[in-house]
């Protein structure tokens, strides 16, 4: 009598083949999906005998699914525009935490910034990686969710330097004046307005004063005259003397060290030349300040940010400082086919697999990040479409052998009558 068993396995096993297949190009444009595949293996053999040359007679038992690996293939990398979303090239996934603090990894990064301010992923999940403290990522320590929204402060940072280039009128009169601002910073990031003012007292030669509103330094009435001296230009209108930048300029409330805001008391240079040569002149020209610089920011709230191929993340702020926010994480695992899917592209570790080594991207062997990106899913339609018609004839081939047996069967049971 035929062994139904055979034909039957044959049909769950191309029915597995068949819903693999149909998930794949039902997955197509999710990203980070990978196609799997089933592969096929037969069953245990029956010895019927042997042959006169003492070779096995077997019959065998069918088929099972033997395995439904992944095809860790890169997909393709399509450019979109959104800071949050990350393509990895190359291996690894991304590592993201679930509520309950278990972690989870993924290919698909897809992310965006939560009302907390964290790297999430479309189901919650914070992304994880390594912290920065002052612009310094620290990759020993542990891994945290990543902080990216527009609660990230820049501190701020003090003037030190001060530089003008300016032209003094040659043409100038005894007793003309020319004056020109500059806003400066103090320690806790509150602006100062200074005003260089410089009157001829003859022919190549000025006198400087820099001066601050009173109320800055804690006091009342007329503006306070922080540093004051002489300019000497020569026969060509280049500037002799001082003949070095002027530095250690204070300003602070006398006998106290902090400004009326609070702040330290501001010290900074002023810088005279470039280069060895001068940036104030004096020819025959209009007094005017045609550029001025200095070092010193306010706070600046985080504007922007951009992930690099390294994983780490450099922020732009509104005081157009930038500094690096974190470094993303990726995970690798000896083998990835022991990988336990669990939907949303999420996969957990499993005694197969090995446990997660967790380090920076484009090190030990991970792939590198591509910020602005996703990785697609690498489905291959044409594939799928020729596996489909592989499994839908194998299918048919099962369910005409169960016909048949079905047939002999009823045919044997019509012996007896």
């Amino acid at each position: 009598m035929p062994n139904f068993s055979i034909p039957l396995s044959g049909l769950t096993a191309e029915s597995a083949a068949l819903s693999t297949i149909a998930n794949n190009l039902t997955n197509q444009n999710t990203t980070g999906y990978k196609d799997k595949v089933v592969l096929f293996s037969d069953l245990f053999y029956q010895n019927i005998g042997t042959t006169g040359s003492g070779d096995p007679i077997q019959v065998g038992a069918g088929t099972e699914v033997g395995s439904m690996p992944s095809l860790f293939t890169q997909g393709s990398v399509q450019a979109t525009g959104v800071a949050t979303d990350v393509a990895i090239q190359g291996s690894g996934f991304f590592v993201v935490q679930n509520s309950d603090g278990t972690m989870n990894y993924t290919r698909a990064g897809d992310f965006s910034v939560d009302n907390n301010n964290y790297l999430v992923t479309p189901s919650g999940q914070q992304v994880l990686g390594y912290p920065a403290v002052n612009g310094v990522v620290n990759t020993g320590a542990g891994l945290v969710p990543l902080q990216l929204g527009a609660g990230t402060i820049s501190p701020p940072t003090a003037t030190t330097n001060v530089a003008l280039t300016t032209n003094l009128n040659a043409g100038a009169h005894v007793g003309d004046s020319f004056s020109t601002p500059i806003t400066v910073y103090d320690s806790l990031g509150s602006p100062h307005l200074l005003t260089y003012t410089y009157t001829n007292t003859g022919p190549g030669a000025w006198n400087y004063s820099i001066s601050i509103p009173a109320a800055d330094v804690g006091g009342t009435g007329n503006p306070v005259v922080v540093k004051s001296g002489t300019l000497t230009f020569d026969s060509n209108g280049n500037l002799t003397s001082p003949a070095a930048d002027v530095t250690g300029i204070t300003i602070g409330p006398p006998n106290t060290a902090a400004l009326a805001d609070g702040a330290s008391a501001l010290t900074f240079n002023w810088q005279l030349y470039n280069n060895g040569a001068g940036l104030l002149t004096q020819v025959a020209a209009t007094s005017t300040t045609t550029s001025e610089t200095q070092n010193g920011v306010s706070s600046g709230s985080l504007v922007s940010f951009s992930i690099n191929s390294d994983g780490t993340i450099t922020g732009t702020f509104s005081n157009e400082k930038t500094q690096t926010l974190g470094q993303m994480a990726l995970a690798t695992f000896a083998n990835n086919d022991g990988l336990q899917l669990q939907g949303n592209t999420d996969y957990t570790p499993t005694l197969a697999s090995g446990q997660a080594v967790l380090g920076t991207p484009s090190a030990g062997g991970r792939g590198t990040l591509s910020g602005g990106a996703l990785e697609s899913s690498n489905v291959d339609i044409a594939t799928e479409f020729a596996n489909l018609i592989v499994a839908q004839r194998g299918f048919e081939a099962d369910a005409k052998a169960v016909t048949t047996f079905d047939q002999i069967t009823q045919d044997t049971i019509a012996l007896k009558q």
